[in-house]
């Protein structure tokens, strides 16, 4: 409950693009668990990840662009709205997922083993997306086309 939103929220996004563990793990689970239990404590600390989550994605590491993704997914469900929230952002954060989008796994027939994992990032991507324009509100469509 004391816990400074402002101040810890946007360090363990930057420290999701870390590469060395236990660093990535401590980062990702921060998040995560900042994000379980914010409500809307997140709110108005959205403008400040906006550059800790660019960043990120700017790496174009495909490890640390679904670890973004995910948590991004995370924090749009975590509150009501945050999508909304985002809306102004998506000029910043969109262009990059633009890269990802086509990377799917091609298997044929086969059986893609990792799909629990949630490593294909051409799919991150798509449900990411998804889930702007669906908590987004009436402006997210437009923004995401």
């Amino acid at each position: 409950d004391a816990l400074d939103f402002h101040h810890y929220l946007p360090i363990f996004m930057d420290g999701v693009r870390e590469k060395e563990e236990p660093y990535r793990f401590l980062a990702v689970k921060g998040v995560e668990d900042m994000l379980k239990a914010g409500g809307q404590k997140i709110l108005p600390v959205i403008p400040q990840l906006i550059v800790p989550i660019k960043t990120a994605l700017n790496t174009r590491d495909p490890a640390v662009v679904c670890i973004v993704l995910q948590l991004l997914q995370k924090l749009v469900v975590s509150a009501d709205m945050l999508g909304e929230a985002l809306v102004p952002y998506y000029r910043q954060i969109l262009p990059i997922l633009n890269l990802f989008k086509n990377k799917n796994v091609n298997v044929g027939d086969s059986i893609d083993y990792g799909q629990r994992k949630r490593t294909c990032i051409g799919e991150l991507v798509l449900e990411t997306l998804q889930l702007f324009e669906t908590y987004g509100g009436e402006d997210a469509f437009i923004n995401i086309k």
